[in-house]
């Protein structure tokens, strides 16, 4: 089975909600903490949209572009950002860290989620976007 034969599924139902809601706190936790360890916000504001410039891999194509947006889109480099701030008592990463937390979190309560390689709409947590086509 090559990668074209996959056929994305998406979570639905009380499944959808849950990964939602887990984005709403994610990004509410992480404003209040960034509020406590950096309190820049204009720094916070002239950061919080930059994981999206990962969208320009869809030039490419919709593999690499996927590959580039759940990149920048997983909570893995927030994460590693921010403790390794914490880590080496380095205020500023610590707070990049919990702005790109934020930005994810935010992006999962609205329902964009991580991105299949066969299109930008074709998220774990749905379709997002108008349908083109009226369902079978």
């Amino acid at each position: 089975m090559s990668g074209e034969d996959i056929v994305p599924g998406f979570a639905a139902g009380p499944i959808r909600v849950l990964l939602r809601t887990e984005g709403l706190v994610l990004f509410v936790v992480a404003l209040a903490l960034y509020e406590k360890v950096y309190p820049d916000w204009w720094l916070f504001l002239y950061l919080i949209l930059v994981p999206d410039v990962s969208m320009f891999g869809y030039l490419a194509g919709p593999r690499f572009g996927a590959l580039c947006y759940n990149t920048a889109h997983s909570t893995i480099g927030p994460l590693i950002t921010a403790g390794f701030g914490l880590m080496t008592g380095w205020a500023l990463l610590t707070g990049i860290g919990l702005i790109w937390a934020a930005h994810v979190g935010i992006d999962r309560a609205l329902g964009y989620g991580l991105k299949y390689p066969t299109a930008f709409r074709d998220t774990h947590l749905g379709r997002i976007g108008r349908l083109t086509e009226k369902p079978a």
